[in-house]
């Protein structure tokens, strides 16, 4: 996969992921997500599966399905399906709270997240028994997936960090840290009571994640990527929008998570919905102050070879 990857990214310089927003629904009402907060339109089965053809048929090796929930479609295993029938590596990013209903219908997925937020804290972050989800887990475990928990750093979790390595290890999962992207769209009272109050105390439990992964902990995050977390500075050169086409759920193109503004729509075509927007993309990169979603700022070192990166970033 790492030829075929940079064959496309580096040499035709076309995306290698296709990172679908599958739908606008959501189960749950986490009060940091602005994702649920937008009920809009979803592209219906047909126009999914014609889009993944496209995308096969442009050089695009993975297919990532993500929010609102993807386990909420009843069609996601067809569409797996389709995916994983044109040779693409398959993802989904869920809530994990209809896993255990849903886990035997998922036998055309590669890559499966997880997002776990906490332990005393999840229920509050959530809104739901973390057990739930735990049970969720098993059942794909149990169905022959490996499973990536994904945990999401704000001020109610961060005494939680090293407590949720562990639970990673008792359940045979990987983990993965990202820290809360104050995004556009939410109250600012709810940033306020999620924001981190103690910088040392912070600084010190990224630390302590950073021994942990030199010392052999399931975190797939490389140490170049917790240095930059800890210190809150996304010290990289993005390449997000050249290397992952962001299709939200009305099958309109974006330029990435942080920047949603509709740049075309896969309705076009999707290979020119793709180069139609490229100087709109590189305007809107040029202008970014930064973030830290750890698949852009992972994949962007990749992009770039950076060693660290390169010798103990886990993930795909």
């Amino acid at each position: 996969m790492a030829f075929r990857a940079l064959w496309q990214m580096r040499v035709r310089r076309r995306p290698f992921v296709l990172s679908h927003g599958i739908n606008a629904r959501c189960n749950l009402s986490c009060r940091f997500c602005e994702y649920w907060k937008k009920p809009g339109q979803e592209m219906s089965t047909p126009q999914i599966l014609r889009m993944l053809y496209e995308a096969q048929k442009f050089g695009i090796g993975v297919y990532n399905a993500w929010t609102a929930e993807p386990l909420l479609r009843e069609d996601l295993p067809k569409i797996l399906h389709h995916a994983k029938s044109l040779g693409l590596t398959t993802s989904l990013i869920t809530n994990g709270s209809l896993l255990l209903k849903r886990a035997k219908e998922l036998t055309d997925l590669d890559l499966l997240s997880v997002s776990v937020d906490g332990i005393e804290s999840y229920k509050e972050l959530r809104g739901i028994d973390l057990q739930d989800v735990l049970d969720g887990i098993r059942a794909a475990q149990q169905e022959g997936h490996e499973v990536l928990i994904n945990c999401v750093i704000s001020g109610r979790n961060t005494e939680e960090l090293e407590d949720l390595v562990a639970l990673a290890e008792s359940l045979g999962c990987w983990i993965s840290f990202e820290p809360m992207h104050e995004s556009f769209g939410i109250d600012e009272n709810v940033w306020r009571s999620l924001r981190i109050e103690s910088i040392p105390a912070y600084e010190q439990a990224i630390d302590r994640l950073i021994e942990l992964k030199k010392s052999g902990a399931p975190i797939i995050n490389s140490v170049t990527y917790l240095k930059m977390v800890r210190d809150l500075d996304p010290r990289f050169k993005c390449h997000a929008s050249e290397i992952i086409l962001h299709v939200a759920a009305d099958g309109s193109i974006g330029c990435c998570r942080v920047h949603q503004e509709p740049l075309g729509n896969v309705s076009q075509g999707l290979e020119k919905a793709w180069r139609s927007s490229q100087e709109k993309r590189r305007e809107t990169v040029a202008g970014c102050e930064g973030c830290l979603f750890f698949g852009y700022v992972e994949n962007s070192l990749l992009f770039d070879f950076a060693p660290e990166v390169m010798a103990h970033y886990e993930w795909i």
